[in-house]
This record gives structure tokens, C-alpha cells and sequence, in this order.
């Protein structure tokens, strides 16, 4: 039996952090041993908030990958490529959109909300607006079986399978319905003790060197009631308490629950034990990205093969969809 099919995919809006290390990225290597994966950078889906400001989505491409392939995906278990190298996507979105109704769309939870939050951009457009469709041909022209995600983007999911079906309907039946793979994504702190974020400025990421890393822990906030070295702390409410439990072993995370609420050991100490533990978890992502970044025509080749891959499966799936529509 051929395996199920996983699809997912990351906007490169921005240099790659510890939350989506260990929020989407881990998941994605531990798929690969049971799935056939497909993962993409959504480079088409960066214009829908950030068309006016495209002068990186080139290098953020080139990182996420290699941030990627340092994680640990794997080009001979997974396909890897960039969304805008198959055209394939467009062309699905492009006859989705014709039987798309509108307010299906605008039903959409995260429409008014991103709207609202990212007020300094002009988001009244097709493509943000039309983005779910979009993403909706990106797992259907590859007839994935599952896509990861977290339980904020069920509705999205539910958009894609409303389409599979309507499509399934008006034409013939030719589009699985994909399924939600849950995943839940612990929620990283970042150095000023918000969630770990490219817009708070507050990120540890995968390309920062080691003195980087180590500098940005120094400036960490703690536990905001404990002003002196000889005040008691409380690791329940510290961020920093938050990276022992994800990189520090039991011992160590043990000892500093205990010291630090006694004031045994001061947040200057606490901050290089769990830096120490954190470099150790990254230095091979670090050595990795370093053979990558200084090779970057490996790079090419993987995105080429996994874009011709791509291809392959995606022409199959669009040739079925003009024999069902008969054009």
C-alpha cells in the first residue's frame, strides 16, 4: 500500500525562530517516517499581506530552506520545493475561484481579524481576500490525504474540503477530502516573555550564532518580582523557567525550581545553565545550516528535483480536473 499524503507549507516572511523549530518543523520530521510529504515554500501566499515588500522574499526562501533541510527534512524522504517554480497551483486556484462563492470567504474568522491587526497595510484586495482558495488548491493538486495544523486554522481546512466537495459535485467526484492532523504547538516565549514572534522582535532564530544566542538569553526577562539577587523567584511565571522544561534535563530543571524559589541560585546562573542546554540542542541545526549555506548549489538541486516531483504528481491531478470540467 503507497503511503497517505501530507502537505504543508511557511510563508518566508521572515527568518525562521525556536517557535517554528519546535512548533511545525519538529512535526515535520517525525511525519516523514510515516507519510509521503510534501512541504512548500509559500512564497505566493507572502504577497497576500506583503506585495508592496518584496525585496526578501528571495533570501527568506533561501533560509527557510536551509533552516528546513538543517532540521532534519529530508529531500530523499520528502518533496521540497517552492510554490511559485509550478505554476500548476495557480492554475487550480484559477478554476477553484469560478465556483467559489463570496461569502464563503468573507465568512472566514481570520479575514477581519488580520485586517484589524495589520492596520498599517492596505488588505482590501483579490488576493488577500481569495487567499484561502489559493491555499485550497495548493493541497488539492496534490490529492493530500492530511495536513498538519494547529486548531486555529480548522476553519481553513474545513474551506478546502467545502471546495473538494462542491467540486466533487457541479463536475465529478475526483478530489479527496483532507484531514487535519492536529498538532499541538507549544507556545515558545520570546526574550521580552510575549509569544515568540517575527513582529515583537522577541525571536531566537535557527541562524543566530552561538554568542547571538547566549547574548539575546543574557537580556531575557525573568520573574518581574524578583529585583534582587537575594529576592525568591517563582519558575512558574519565569520565561526562562519556560526553556529549562524544553532543553534542560530533569535534574537540572528539578534544581531550578527548587533554588530558585529559595533564591539558591540567581537568574545570572539559571540564564547560562539553560543557555548552555540550548546550544547544545542547536549546534547540530548550526553545523548543518553552515555545510548548506556555504553549498549553495546542493541547495538549488534539491529544490530543483523536488519541484520537478511536484510537477509530476500535480500535472497528473490538473489533467484529471480539465477532462472533469472538459475543457
Amino acid at each position: 500500500m503507497p503511503k497517505q499524503r501530507v502537505l504543508s507549507g511557511m510563508q518566508p516572511s521572515g527568518l525562521l525562530h525556536l517557535g517554528n523549530l519546535l512548533g511545525a518543523l519538529e512535526n515535520w520530521k517525525a511525519l516523514q517516517d510515516q507519510y509521503e510529504c510534501f512541504f512548500f515554500v509559500a512564497d505566493w501566499h507572502a504577497l497576500s499581506t506583503n506585495y508592496a515588500d518584496t525585496a526578501r522574499i528571495r533570501e527568506f526562501t533561501r533560509e527557510m530552506v536551509i533552516d528546513w533541510l538543517a532540521a532534519g527534512i529530508d529531500p530523499e524522504r520528502s518533496t521540497v520545493f517552492v510554490q511559485s517554480s509550478n505554476p500548476d497551483h495557480a492554475v487550480l486556484h484559477l478554476l477553484l475561484s469560478m465556483i467559489t462563492p463570496i461569502p464563503w470567504l468573507e465568512r472566514n474568522p481570520t479575514y477581519k481579524e488580520k485586517q484589524e491587526q495589520i492596520a498599517d497595510r492596505d488588505l482590501s484586495t483579490y488576493g488577500f481576500l481569495g487567499y484561502p482558495v489559493l491555499q485550497a488548491a495548493d493541497i488539492l493538486i496534490y490529492k493530500a490525504d492530511f495536513v498538519p495544523v494547529g486548531k486555529d486554522q480548522l476553519p481553513h481546512l474545513e474551506l478546502t474540503r467545502e471546495l473538494a466537495r462542491r467540486f466533487n459535485s457541479i463536475y465529478r467526484p475526483l478530489f479527496p477530502e483532507p484531514q487535519e492532523l492536529l498538532t499541538s504547538y507549544p507556545k515558545v516565549v520570546g526574550t521580552d516573555g510575549r509569544k515568540m514572534s517575527k513582529s515583537y522582535g522577541n525571536t531566537i532564530n535557527l541562524s543566530d550564532s552561538e554568542p547571538v544566542v547566549r547574548q539575546k538569553l543574557k537580556t531575557m526577562v525573568t520573574d518581574p518580582a524578583r529585583v534582587r539577587r537575594t529576592d525568591p523567584g517563582n519558575p512558574d511565571i519565569c520565561p526562562v523557567f519556560d526553556f529549562h522544561k524544553i532543553y534542560s534535563q530533569p535534574p537540572v530543571i528539578e534544581r531550578i525550581n527548587r533554588e530558585c524559589r529559595t533564591a539558591e541560585i540567581g537568574c545570572i546562573d539559571c540564564k547560562k545553565l539553560v543557555a548552555d542546554a540550548m546550544v547544545a540542542a542547536l549546534s547540530p541545526i548550526w553545523d548543518a545550516r553552515k555545510d548548506f549555506s556555504n553549498d549553495p548549489k546542493r541547495v538549488e538541486e534539491i529544490l530543483d528535483a523536488g519541484s520537478h516531483r511536484a510537477k509530476k504528481e500535480s500535472h497528473q491531478v490538473l489533467e484529471e480536473v480539465k477532462e472533469a470540467m472538459k475543457m
